[in-house]
């Protein structure tokens, strides 16, 4: 079975640096807005676009609309993972785009249990998986100028990667 799924990673600049939105999933699980793609028709495979899905997914699961976010226009990765899901092998892709925003308040889905602003040091200690830990990097050192990143993806991974 494979999913594909896109969201953003979000980050607001303050005087102590980039604060990056994560979103609490209960337990350790904290993770950048993001989810599947739906059925639509917006491109001819009848699936709406990795963006479109990216925006959805954040107004749905934060509040923020397109017009907060002000996009890295060429930032784009992926992370390719697998996982057990009922007994079944899941194939997922994550496009993640790379937004900031001025606004610090969101509002949080049902499905969530909080969210935090956090400065990198603190962001890398709170995501569990090291898939996410590299997605952040990518942005923080395109943010910090540190990277030419054109939305190469990394290499894929197998599994949730160990913490």
């Amino acid at each position: 079975m494979r999913e594909i799924a896109s969201g953003i990673v979000i980050y607001c600049k303050t005087a102590e640096g980039p604060r990056f939105l994560l979103l609490y999933h209960g337990g350790k699980y904290w993770n950048f807005p993001k989810g599947k793609l739906e059925l639509s028709h917006e491109d001819k495979r009848g699936r709406e676009t990795s963006f479109a899905a990216a925006l959805r997914e954040v107004f749905e699961e934060t509040g923020l609309r397109k017009q907060d976010l002000r996009f890295q226009e060429w930032f784009k990765v992926h992370d390719r993972y697998s996982y057990t899901r009922k007994k079944q092998r899941v194939f997922k892709i994550v496009t993640f785009y790379l937004a900031e925003t001025s606004r610090r308040t969101v509002r949080i889905s049902e499905e969530h249990h909080g969210y935090g602003w956090f400065l990198y040091r603190e962001a890398v200690r709170v995501l569990e998986y090291r898939n996410l830990r590299i997605v952040l990097k990518q942005a923080h050192d395109v943010i910090r100028g540190k990277s030419v990143l054109r939305g190469e993806p990394h290499p894929q991974r197998e599994g949730r990667n160990v913490p």
